[in-house]
Order: structure tokens, then sequence, then C-alpha cells
């Protein structure tokens, strides 16, 4: 099984529910094993500050899926969740998003699907916060960092507030 972890966020409708709806989509999958949650955070957007605030969360899993069957299993959710993609429209409001940030140590790059790690973890306060409570040790494959030294390294993180405990931790 792969060791994966995954960032979930919303900033339309009912933040919490959505995520809390995303992660029991996720763990009623047979190849999912859900280990661990972070607690939930209110942030401030990245890059579009003129967007609504979100609520993140991070989960690590056991996963039997591939990471192409994994990512198209998350958006899945993400529709089912009443996400429209705009692919005009990068940075826009979303009932959910589900990025995969690491599968494994594996290093892939399929430009227009699939980039793992997530290109942008390094550089985001609200994946790095929650990630510190689930791995904070977990070392990036590209940059030989923990994602402790990731968070240190930050110049100017976005605002990251801690919002609830409502994912609980199995």
């Amino acid at each position: 099984m792969a060791r994966v972890f995954l960032s979930l966020g919303s900033n339309k409708g009912d933040r919490v529910s959505n995520i809390q709806q995303a992660v029991t989509l996720l763990g009623i999958n047979e190849k999912i094993k859900i280990i661990k949650s972070s607690s939930l955070y209110e942030t401030q957007p990245w890059k579009n500050i003129e967007q609504d605030w979100y609520n993140n969360a991070c989960v690590a899993l056991e996963c039997e899926l591939e990471p192409i069957e994994l990512l198209k299993y998350c958006q899945s959710i993400e529709t089912k969740l009443g996400r429209i993609r705009n692919p005009f429209k990068k940075w826009e409001d979303r009932t959910i998003d589900i990025d995969i940030l690491m599968y494994d140590d594996k290093i892939i790059s399929a430009k227009d699907t699939l980039i793992i790690p997530h290109p942008y973890l390094h550089l985001r306060a609200f994946v790095l916060v929650p990630m510190l409570e689930v791995k904070a040790d977990l070392i990036h494959p590209v940059y030989k960092k923990t994602i402790s030294e990731l968070y240190d390294d930050l110049t100017d993180p976005e605002d990251v507030f801690l919002y609830g405990t409502v994912i609980p931790n199995k």
C-alpha cells in the first residue's frame, strides 16, 4: 500500500460539511484507509485574495489506487460535492478541492494531468500547517526537507487559524 497525503479545502457553501463529506467519501473506498487527519484551519486565500476564506485540512492515507486512479477518484468526489471546474479561471471559489500532495516518495510529472509532489506544497502555509500535525518529519522528495523545515522556510505565509477538530483521527 502506498502512503499518500492529501490536502482538502473549501470556501463555498458549508465549508466544514464539505470537508467532512469529502473525508467520508474517501473513507468508503475499500482501497483507501484513512490513517490520520489534521485539525481544520481557517485560511486566507492564496494568490486570489478577492476570494472568501477557506477551511483546510490534510489527511494521511494508505492507498491501493495508483496515482492517476486516486486523482480520478478525488475528482469524482469534488464533482459529487458540487465543484464545477472553469478551465478559464485557475483561482476560483470551490465547494471542495482535493489535492494529492505526496504519493510515497514518487516524483510524477504528467504536465496537464498530475504532478506529484504537488508543485506548490512548499509555498503554502494552508497546506504546511495541517501537514505539521499529520507528519511534520515527512521528507519532500524533491527539496529533501521535512515539512517542518519547509514551513520554517516560508517568507510571507498567508494567515492560518485553528478552526476546530471536526475530522476525528482514527
